[in-house]
């Protein structure tokens, strides 16, 4: 799946859920989708953050 659909149907889920749900229902969701990843991230210990980095960097090349 491209970025551009991926983004697109990112939309359309948030206006779902801004539409059905309300303003601060739809602002929690958000703030979860972003918060899971990022905390997820920080309870690595800084051998394995460095681990992730550097797949991510190789990723990048091919």
């Amino acid at each position: 799946m491209s970025t551009q659909t991926k983004l697109i149907l990112g939309g359309v889920a948030g206006f779902l859920v801004l539409s059905i749900l309300g303003w601060w229902i739809a602002a929690l969701v958000v703030l979860g989708v972003v918060a899971i990843p990022v905390v997820g991230y920080m309870m690595l210990d800084p051998s394995q953050r460095k681990r992730v980095r550097a797949q991510g960097r190789k990723r990048l090349g091919s």
